[in-house]
């Protein structure tokens, strides 16, 4: 049976089976357990099987690639036929798990933020390989003083160390996507800085970058009321973009933000 892909899931089938064997080089997948993201026609799936993993499973929000999916491959995996953001990661495993994703474009960035979030002391996977769209890839590498770097950079960095593997062609996929595509590699960092809870960075983050191109006089402003002690104490300067804070900054705007009436 054919599968058209679906533009409502944001469906773009990876077909290039140079890529495909990269992505699974990237990391150890022998007797590890697996998480799949989105297999859609089971490319991936197939040379992720051929490294022998402990455990595949596999997350398909589409009922025809999932039942597909499911007799084509059998008891080689678990199919879990649902929308990973339904998903509680940690109930897949008492394992740290390796994710795999060709994340589907309109959610890519909800998912990856979801993950950062809800991480509280211990991080449930242990490695992440997936792909993006090139544009959102581009924000979660950005470094401060670029035109790319924003909320998407300082959340990602926070907890994780991220490297990008390649980027992408559209001939790699079918149908051919308009856009080109980056393979970005996470991994959790060891130390990092302490925020109490996910949401003031968010929150944070929020408030600078909408308006990314005027002076952060307003939003720190908004924030700490004019709080000097926070201006001394981190040498910020209001005369500066949002874009031009590192991410330490953030992080520690965050801090203080939460240390707010102590």
């Amino acid at each position: 049976m054919k599968n058209y892909p679906k533009k409502s899931l944001g469906q773009n089938f990876l077909i290039d089976r140079d890529i495909l064997e990269k992505i699974v080089n990237v990391t150890q997948i022998e007797n590890k357990t697996i998480l799949e993201v989105g297999p859609g026609t089971g490319n991936l799936t197939t040379f992720i099987l051929k490294k022998t993993p402990k455990k595949l499973i596999v997350v398909e929000k589409d009922n025809e690639l999932a039942t597909n999916i499911a007799e084509i491959f059998k008891d080689q995996l678990t199919v879990i036929n649902d929308d990973i953001l339904n998903i509680d990661e940690k109930s897949l495993s008492s394992e740290k798990i390796t994710v795999f994703g060709n994340l589907p474009y309109n959610i890519s960035t909800e998912i990856l933020s979801r993950w950062i979030v809800n991480l509280k002391t211990d991080f449930w996977f242990d490695h992440l390989v997936l792909m993006f769209q090139k544009e959102v890839a581009d924000r979660i590498i950005a470094d401060f003083n670029t035109s790319d770097y924003g909320r998407l950079s300082i959340l990602s960095n926070w907890k994780l160390n991220i490297t990008k593997i390649c980027d992408i062609k559209p001939e790699s996929f079918s149908p051919r996507p308009k856009i080109d595509s980056s393979l970005l590699f996470f991994s959790p960092k060891k130390n990092f800085f302490k925020i109490n809870d996910p949401k003031n960075l968010e929150k944070i983050t929020r408030v600078f970058f909408n308006h990314r191109r005027k002076m952060i006089k307003k939003p720190f402003n908004q924030l700490f009321n004019g709080n000097k002690k926070v201006l001394e104490k981190l040498k910020i300067n209001l005369n500066l973009r949002p874009q031009n804070l590192n991410i330490e900054t953030y992080y520690k705007l965050t801090n203080e933000y939460e240390n707010l009436g102590d």
